[in-house]
């Protein structure tokens, strides 16, 4: 097994006992307690969270993990950008907020199919491909429809909120495109093992499970608050 399927098996465990979309006790603090802009710290906030959140990093690499050309990677992670910000700016602003266990179990489906995806399954199970491009869009949407709901919680201020908000989605995108730096670099090592198909398989089969684990959680979750 390699070192690269072992940190999967590490995110397994931490989602275990880490909630998606989860801001710490001191950004949340912080988040309700400031008025006005502030940029650099909302850019901070942002990079901290894509690069803590580990639902959108295994959706992420589950989106690049069989992309070769480093042009279909950037269409495809800037679609999940599309609409994670789309969604997460309108979100706050307009109030747009959804039962946060509601919208990670779905956050938690969108590991699972990605992870379907690459092993096949639809093609085999169904005879059909869906629309990889239209799925990561559909699905970005929804995880920024999740930190919109996190965020809503907190009752951030109205002053600087667009400022704000703006500064803290650029956050969300440079976190990504650190996140996605380190994920092409191992991948691209872990490819040139002879074995990669094969592990490629368990890996997948580590995400799927994963998302399983994350949406039961959240199911759970909600049934316990009712």
């Amino acid at each position: 097994m390699t070192r690269f399927t072992t940190a999967i098996l590490m995110l397994c465990t931490c989602a275990t006992s880490a909630y998606a979309h989860d801001v710490t006790p001191g950004d949340a603090g912080y988040i309700q307690e400031i008025f006005g802009v502030h940029i650099a710290p909302f850019i901070y906030l942002g990079a901290k969270h894509m690069m803590t959140g580990y639902d959108h990093i295994l959706f992420l690499l589950g989106v690049v993990f069989f992309l070769y050309h480093m042009k279909d990677v950037a269409i495809y992670v800037s679609l999940f950008a599309i609409g994670h910000s789309v969604t997460m700016l309108l979100g706050v602003w307009f109030g747009w907020g959804v039962n946060a266990y509601i919208i990670d179990a779905i956050i938690g489906l969108s590991v699972v199919y990605k992870a379907l995806d690459n092993l096949g399954a639809y093609q085999k199970w169904f005879g059909v491909q869906p629309n990889t491009k239209a799925a990561t869009l559909i699905f970005g949407l929804f995880h920024g429809t999740g930190l919109a709901s996190k965020i809503l919680e907190y009752q951030i201020a109205e002053d600087g909120l667009l400022a704000n908000l703006l500064a803290f989605n650029v956050g969300v995108e440079v976190g990504q495109l650190l996140a996605l730096f380190v994920i092409l670099i191992v991948m691209g090592y872990w490819r040139r093992s002879p074995n990669f198909m094969r592990q490629a398989t368990v890996a997948n089969v580590i995400m799927v499970l994963l998302g399983v684990v994350l949406t039961y959680q959240q199911i759970a979750g909600y049934i316990a608050s009712t």
